[in-house]
């Protein structure tokens, strides 16, 4: 916990409060049905809190906005970024029901009520959204192909509206043909060696009426 506050020292105490509770939840509800590894949850604010909150380095999300987590998993990068933007909308979507189910009993544990889930494929969401936040689900190109069409019009942000990606390695290959990507390396926010390979790919998208 400490190092969430060391990189967001402005927190409210009611998100201290919740950024404290993850861990007895994931850990409780780990127990029951397994979604994350048991050395991930010993580093769970190392790799897998603060790294989603790599997010909230790049883009501060202005009130009112709704993001959409694809392949949420346990809950990552949408349950940090919902403590941390309260008034923004974040729908979690990820096709295993297990891990939804731990999703959910995190979210009404911290009280969160800007957080919805669904149980489905991303194809099948309807509804647009400002920005699209993942990590790691896929390929940049088979991402961009199941979130087609999911893009808000309207524009709140500097940051044209699309996709933020929690990624690591090299992405040349995959990113070659997106001319319009920004990547981000999170090393140069976070000091700790965990992120030293890890980035965050920004990638405008286009409204599709």
């Amino acid at each position: 916990m400490d190092l969430i506050l060391k990189y967001f020292p402005d927190l409210t105490e009611v998100q201290i409060n919740q950024f404290k509770q993850l861990e007895s939840l994931y850990q409780d509800w780990n127990l029951k049905i397994n979604v994350v590894s048991r050395k991930d949850i010993d580093e769970l604010y190392l790799r897998h809190v603060l790294h989603s909150l790599g997010i909230a380095k790049i883009i501060q999300f202005k009130n009112g906005s709704n993001i959409l987590d694809v392949g949420t998993g346990g809950g990552f990068p949408g349950i940090p970024l919902a403590i941390m933007f309260p008034e923004c909308s974040f729908h979690l979507v990820d096709s295993i029901a297990k891990k939804l189910k731990v999703v959910d009993e995190v979210v009404e544990g911290l009280g969160l009520t800007n957080v919805k889930t669904t149980h489905s494929r991303v194809e099948d969401i309807d509804g647009n959204f400002d920005f699209i936040v993942s990590r790691a689900v896929a390929a940049m190109p088979t991402f961009v192909h199941w979130v087609k069409g999911k893009i808000a019009k309207q524009q709140k942000h500097e940051l044209k509206n699309g996709i933020l990606y929690l990624k690591g390695g090299d992405l040349t290959e995959e990113l070659k043909d997106y001319k319009t990507t920004i990547i981000y390396n999170l090393i140069d926010y976070f000091e700790e060696d965990f992120y030293e390979t890890k980035k965050l790919v920004y990638l405008p998208l286009k409204f599709k009426g």
